[in-house]
């Protein structure tokens, strides 16, 4: 398994130069697929730096289309405020149907799905929440999204992404059980929806207060790889976080999903030291933090001791 890492000038260009560094990689799989999902990002349907850019998605696609073959592919996602179709109207995403065979579904409204157990704020799995089976059974999940700082979690890559899109609707608000237990959470959910490749758009970032209400951070980066965890573990390192200091990647490696010390993890393109650099933290970071006080607790909860 690698990370692709480039240099981007757009949003564009740096997604599709990272793919093509990949395609050894990634294409064989994607070709035998019988359902491709790209999972953007839109916490906020109101708010451009909250959302995954549209022309990062257009490099996905034509990634897609001259590598892997024309196809139809199922772009999904539900959105935490607001619903799918203002956020395709107002992120400019309803044009992509003019180029290409693309489905667009509102995960939130899914007549199908299953009904998953989580941890409650005690640490006891007693909450109950309805997952997607649209996000479930699609064989080739692909999660692209901007790199964030974020309120609860530290920073919000792609593994949450594609877990709390899939989380229909009202349920979202269930995986928030308090700082040791939302990272139990995405972790656990992860499992089940982990993505296949990780695109992180890095043209422009969110620092400071994401992952709806921080600011711009122009980085002009972009990562991606068959290994979401390592790809979140890069880019948290590069944004000048400790990946062990993210709870849910620190459990998801202890489960076996991945590698997160950046030291062990193969790297092509360009030089991570060209780009490591210091992304402003929430406000609350030090609040945060403190789930790494029960961290021994919940590995014996989740049987990882």
């Amino acid at each position: 398994m690698v990370v692709a890492l480039t240099r981007s000038e757009s949003h564009y260009e740096g997604v599709f130069k990272a793919l093509e560094l990949l395609s050894d990689y990634i294409v064989n799989d994607m070709k035998y697929a019988r359902t491709i999902m790209i999972k953007p990002n839109f916490v906020s349907t109101h708010v451009q730096l909250a959302a995954t850019h549209v022309d990062s998605v257009k490099a996905l696609m034509d990634f897609i289309y001259e590598y892997v073959g024309t196809r139809k592919i199922l772009l999904a996602e539900g959105p935490a405020l607001g619903s799918l179709e203002t956020g395709l109207r107002n992120f400019g995403y309803l044009k992509l149907a003019e180029e290409y065979d693309i489905e667009f579904f509102d995960l939130n409204m899914d007549t199908e799905y299953e009904v998953l157990e989580i941890y409650d704020r005690r640490l006891k799995r007693k909450v109950k929440v309805r997952v997607s089976k649209r996000a479930l059974d699609a064989d080739y999940r692909i999660s692209i999204c901007r790199p964030k700082t974020h309120d609860t979690v530290v920073v919000t890559l792609s593994i949450k992404n594609m877990v709390m899109g899939a989380v229909m609707g009202g349920d979202k608000p269930k995986v928030h059980q308090g700082y040791l237990a939302i990272n139990m959470n995405i972790a656990e959910l992860a499992k089940y929806l982990m993505p296949h490749l990780s695109v992180i758009d890095g043209y422009i970032g969110m620092e400071g207060n994401g992952p709806v209400s921080g600011t711009s951070k122009r980085w002009g980066i972009a990562i991606a790889g068959n290994k979401a965890v390592e790809v979140d573990a890069i880019t948290a390192w590069l944004m000048g976080f400790n990946p062990k200091d993210v709870g849910y990647l620190y459990f998801l490696h202890k489960m076996g999903y991945g590698e997160i010390d950046p030291n062990k993890i193969r790297i092509i393109g360009e030089s991570p030291d060209l780009f490591k650099t210091r992304f402003i933290p929430h406000r609350t970071i030090k609040a945060q933090l403190k789930w790494i006080e029960g961290r021994e607790r919940a590995l014996e909860i989740l049987g990882l001791k």
